[in-house]
């Protein structure tokens, strides 16, 4: 199954949590031995995102994201698994396990009911 991990920042960790990750490019070289990752890339700063929505037929094109927060998606990762745990295990190994936060959410096909 195909998982899409997003990484995102998040304020509430440690010096230590910081200081425990391991290194991305351990994490890149572990996972891609598996043959459990099949494409990712990190993300320019949210200052460089645009929102576009349609309301009522108008289109509305906003510079930054839709909601302020203090967390930001950072980047992704899509993931092939066998199952939901092994994608958890994968997870696990990230650096922004220990100062963000990741996403696992399965890939719904289209066309696919």
């Amino acid at each position: 199954m195909k998982y899409l991990m997003l990484v995102a920042t998040d304020p509430d960790h440690t010096a230590a949590d910081a200081e425990a990750a391991p290194d991305v490019d351990d994490w890149f070289a572990h996972v891609t031995a598996l043959g459990a990752w099949l494409s990712g890339d990190r993300l320019r700063p949210v200052e460089q995102a645009t929102t576009v929505r349609v309301r009522s037929g108008d289109l509305l094109v906003v510079d930054g994201p839709f909601i302020e927060s203090k967390e930001c998606i950072a980047g992704f990762d899509v993931l092939e698994c066998a199952n939901l745990e092994e994608a958890i295990s994968i997870a696990a190994k990230h650096p922004m396990a220990y100062t963000g936060r990741l996403e696992l959410r399965p890939i719904w096909p289209m066309g696919e009911a």
